[in-house]
């Protein structure tokens, strides 16, 4: 169905972007894994290593919790929680700490008020519903040849595409702010902080290949409606 409406080749770079978010996702697994059998030297938890952050920062309002799943890891805004994984809330590897102290970063983000991660928070509730609105409204509209529709739908996109974009700094600055602290309070020591560095470039890859996949469909939308057109 796509091939039928584009041939501009669009739908070549998307696969190529696919692949490059396939490569991404399984690179931060297999960093994650590795450094994850890597126990860390002051044997302490990824939950212990973000609560030492938090208090070595000031942040005694922001609470830590165990969440299911892998790699599920994220900071939540609106409650001022850090929510750990299960392969990270209780590990003491490198890995763990690594990436529990990465969302400790966010909760930093958040206490200092850094101007992209607002932006994202803002952003976030148009993005979902672009993510889940998107399709059906742009089918619809290239199907029944409803301009209109093929607007709203490449406008809720867009603001998808807007997230993932500010997605980019907020994950790298949270990444830098882990590393500087792991380093600063000891709580990761020796070659140990080059291993996190290469567990947290790993996961931001992801963020990476998202960005691109997330602007390569929208120019795949574009190109579609002008077509259409």
């Amino acid at each position: 169905m796509y091939m039928g409406f584009d041939s501009s080749g669009s739908f070549l770079i998307l696969i190529l972007l696919m692949i490059f978010a396939s490569m991404a996702s399984m690179g931060v697994k297999s960093t994650f894994n590795k450094y994850h059998r890597v126990r860390s030297a002051r044997n302490i938890t990824g939950a212990e290593a973000a609560q030492m952050m938090l208090n070595k920062n000031g942040l005694y309002d922001v609470r830590i919790e165990r969440i299911a799943g892998n790699l599920t890891d994220h900071y939540d805004p609106r409650t001022k929680t850090v929510r750990l994984s299960d392969p990270v809330y209780s590990n003491a590897s490198v890995a763990s700490v690594s990436v529990a102290c990465h969302e400790v970063g966010h909760a930093i983000q958040h206490e200092q008020g850094y101007a992209p991660l607002a932006i994202r928070t803002a952003i976030l509730p148009a993005a979902q519903l672009g993510s889940q609105a998107l399709w059906p409204l742009f089918f619809i509209g290239i199907i029944f040849s409803l301009p209109g529709l093929i607007q709203i739908g490449i406008l809720f996109f867009t603001f998808s595409v807007l997230f993932q974009l500010v997605t980019l700094p907020v994950e790298f600055n949270a990444s830098a702010r882990a590393l500087e602290n792991m380093e600063a309070y000891g709580i990761l020591v020796d070659e140990e902080n080059e291993h996190a560095k290469k567990v947290l470039k790993a996961a931001a890859m992801t963020y990476v290949a998202a960005a691109a996949m997330a602007v390569g469909q929208l120019v795949r939308m574009l190109l579609l409606s002008n077509r259409r057109r």
